[in-house]
């Protein structure tokens, strides 16, 4: 059984990475300002770590849930808000289950955008 300390090893450098882009005087800024952390969530989006869970096949980047969770865990360690980033990860899931193949042909590429 591999080793689950290093099993995800890739994804939570390159998250935390990412992160160290956006010190804690950004999100306090955001939060003096009652803002939304938009620079962060675009930076999250482009790099297709809110993508985790979308399909492949709708332009997301496919992973499993506990990828989800490793990414949303180092975001959270890096004193960044995952919070803002919890709806565009885990919401789509309505539509991945529920919603019509049109539907997701047309909305879940926009959201892995």
């Amino acid at each position: 059984m591999p080793n689950a300390s290093h099993a995800y090893q890739d994804i939570r450098e390159a998250v935390r990475d990412l992160c160290a882009q956006f010190p804690s005087e950004y999100f306090r800024k955001v939060d003096e300002e009652r803002g939304y952390p938009e620079a962060f969530v675009r930076a999250l989006t482009e790099a297709g770590w809110l993508a985790a869970l979308i399909p492949q096949e709708y332009g997301g980047s496919g992973l499993g849930l506990t990828e989800a969770s490793v990414i949303m865990e180092e975001i959270n360690r890096s004193g960044g808000n995952s919070g803002a980033c919890h709806g565009q990860m885990y919401n789509m899931g309505t539509l991945l289950r529920h919603g019509s193949e049109a539907q997701k042909r047309e909305y879940l590429p926009r959201i892995a955008a």
